[in-house]
């Protein structure tokens, strides 16, 4: 095995140096425990950014994928192949959603999810009405089209001229109405803004939105990215808003850590795209969605119930540790943001974590904590006894 030093040489040579990246290499792990490739243990608060639901190595999910991996690895969407039409059919029947078409990631799941209002509009309407809502503080990808989609002009600079047709408002309806044209075809949000800072929508709004989309039939689409496949809670945040959206996207944990994305329509929808509207090569490829397929089966109602639970238990413990550096938490379920004392760096508090043994994210100006959905009691004290210790001594965690 390459020691750190080796990987990093190996790294800094050989890959575009696009991440910033922690000095920690991950070798192998169990449910929410890692072990770096010096032996060193680490307690996962961050799941992939939010990609491993059922944990790492989960003895099912593992199973799953070496048995699909032995049969059939990939067919092309020219020919059935029965895993992702079970995993269609699990994810329509669980979430009330109608029809499913799968990609590879988060974007793509977005920009799908465009795509499929843009042609409504048009088939409707006909053309000049394409225009799509979103809101501020939203992240929505990484491609230039969902770029220009997000509402934080941090992730602007350097990548103009952007896709048109996006208009932001902030999170109100009267900002809605304002931003509102004959040219609006959809609004695209995030339930709870997950790179804004884990910023939950208030469920008045949300229903409000509802209504003002079906009055002026434009397209309520939901970026469920982050907050889907039992994160918030339910299997879909939106289950919890008490909304039915025209469209969903999908992505991070559905797979368990195997690349995955995607979209799920209501019954309106279903026949939007026709053949050669839309595709994606490896879109519901065999392993993927045998793998996602055990990760549905794990994250059952019983254990998706108590995601909630989690959450509540961590955030209450966060709180109550008292630390001058950390304020308010909020979120759902196991989607926890922690606000930052003024005068503290959340990088350099997320950095001194890391170094710690407790994989944590940032988020907008605080921290994020996106634990596996399996995660157990003993795992989350573990987690909570390092963050206590570290940030107690952290030179980032005091004011001034």
């Amino acid at each position: 095995m390459m020691t750190f030093e080796e990987l990093r040489e190996l790294d800094s040579r050989y890959v575009v140096q696009s991440y910033g990246r922690n000095p920690i290499a991950i070798d192998h792990g169990h449910g929410s425990t890692l072990y770096g490739v010096d032996g060193r243990e680490y307690i996962d608060f961050a799941s992939g950014i939010g990609v491993l639901s059922v944990g790492t190595a989960h003895p099912k999910w593992a199973a799953a994928v070496a048995e699909q991996a032995d049969r059939l690895g990939h067919v092309s969407n020219l020919y059935y192949s029965q895993p992702y039409i079970r995993l269609a059919e699990s994810l329509c029947t669980r979430s009330g959603m109608a029809a499913a078409f799968f990609g590879n990631s988060g974007a793509e799941g977005n920009e799908g999810l465009i795509k499929l209002a843009r042609k409504y509009s048009w088939e409707k309407y006909g053309e000049g009405r394409g225009t799509v809502i979103t809101l501020d503080r939203s992240f929505h990808g990484r491609t230039i089209t969902t770029l220009a989609a997000t509402g934080q002009d941090v992730f602007h600079k350097y990548f103009f001229p952007f896709t048109e047709g996006f208009r932001r408002a902030a999170p109100d309806l009267d900002s809605i109405r304002q931003a509102a044209g004959h040219d609006v075809c959809a609004v695209l949000v995030e339930l709870v803004q997950g790179e804004g800072g884990v910023l939950p929508l208030e469920r008045g709004f949300v229903q409000d939105l509802a209504k003002l989309c079906s009055d002026r039939d434009w397209l309520l689409l939901v970026d469920e990215v982050q907050t889907g496949i039992g994160r918030t809670g339910s299997l879909f945040c939106f289950q919890q808003y008490g909304i039915q959206p025209d469209a969903v996207s999908f992505a991070k944990g559905v797979a368990g850590g195997l690349p995955m994305g995607g979209l799920l329509v209501n019954e309106r929808c279903r026949k939007v795209f026709g053949p050669g509207d839309h595709a994606s090569t490896f879109g519901g490829n065999p392993v993927s969605a045998a793998a996602a397929c055990a990760v549905l089966d794990i994250l059952d109602d019983e254990t998706i119930g108590k995601v909630e639970e989690k959450g509540r238990y961590l955030r209450g413990a966060i709180e109550a540790m008292d630390l001058p550096c950390l304020g308010k938490t909020r979120g759902m379920g196991l989607m926890i943001g922690v606000e930052v004392a003024e005068g503290s760096s959340n990088k350099e508090l997320c950095a001194a974590l890391n170094q710690g043994g407790l994989l944590s994210l940032t988020a907008g100006p605080g921290l994020r904590f996106l634990p596996p959905l399996t995660i157990t009691k003993e795992e989350m004290d573990k987690g909570l006894a390092i963050m206590e210790t570290v940030l107690s001594r952290s030179k980032g965690a005091h004011h001034g």
